[in-house]
């Protein structure tokens, strides 16, 4: 059984017993929840009518946030000359080749986000079963897999998140922070809606998104309602 705190408590009072929420509506009232003495993450999860088991029901990839995530991130990035440089000017923390394959190799992931060129990636996928549990395999389908790692690099930075449905069937990223203002909670939560309604795959049937849920990392889940911003 788990056990609540009294914040959390008191702030599941404060949820109307199955009202569903306009985007607006839950930004609002999340940011209005007892706080904590840290910026809370803002996450939309989503329950997608797709089978995660079959391999054309896949649903992943990138949404520019309009406002940013509010996080900062860490980038390394697997190139060597002009790329390299790139890279270094952009703004990538760790910058290499097969000194950072090594370190990787060893053990060391002191990045939240993995870039590489076409070329180094000959090399860079042989590091599944390092970069692979942790989500961090550079992916053309992600953009992390270009000759533009500078473009890449700067998109990550200004707030782009990945998604990727899991073995349940769900899909998690983060929107941004409780003290973000309502509009920029917002828009980006519609910005990630439109960006995984784009995904639906092709052999998809009924309906594909089941359900959407706000919440900061220490509130109840505020239920939003899908017809708002999915087409049923």
């Amino acid at each position: 059984m788990i056990t609540r705190s009294k914040r959390y408590k008191k702030a599941a009072e404060m949820v109307p017993a199955g009202k569903t929420f306009s985007l607006e509506e839950a930004a609002e009232l999340v940011r209005k929840l007892p706080g904590t003495k840290f910026n809370q993450t803002v996450t939309l999860s989503f329950h997608m009518g797709v089978d995660p088991r079959k391999g054309d029901q896949m649903v992943r990839g990138t949404c520019p946030l309009p406002h940013g995530s509010g996080k900062s991130v860490r980038v390394a990035v697997f190139a060597i000359g002009g790329a390299a440089e790139a890279a270094k000017a952009a703004g990538a923390e760790l910058v290499g080749y097969e000194d950072l394959i090594a370190k990787v190799k060893e053990g060391s992931m002191d990045f939240d986000v993995a870039i590489a060129t076409p070329a180094a990636m000959n090399e860079v996928r042989k590091l599944g079963k390092q970069l692979g549990p942790r989500g961090l395999m550079p992916n053309p389908r992600t953009g992390t897999v270009t000759d533009d790692v500078a473009g890449a690099v700067k998109a990550v930075k200004a707030g782009r998140v990945d998604f990727k449905l899991d073995k349940n069937g769900n899909i998690a990223a983060t929107i941004g922070k409780v003290e973000f203002d309502v509009n920029a909670l917002a828009e980006n939560g519609s910005a990630l809606i439109d960006s995984i309604v784009r995904a639906k795959p092709a052999s998809a049937r009924g309906k594909y998104v089941h359900s959407i849920t706000l919440a900061s990392t220490m509130s109840p889940a505020l239920r939003i309602d899908v017809s708002k911003y999915v087409k049923l």
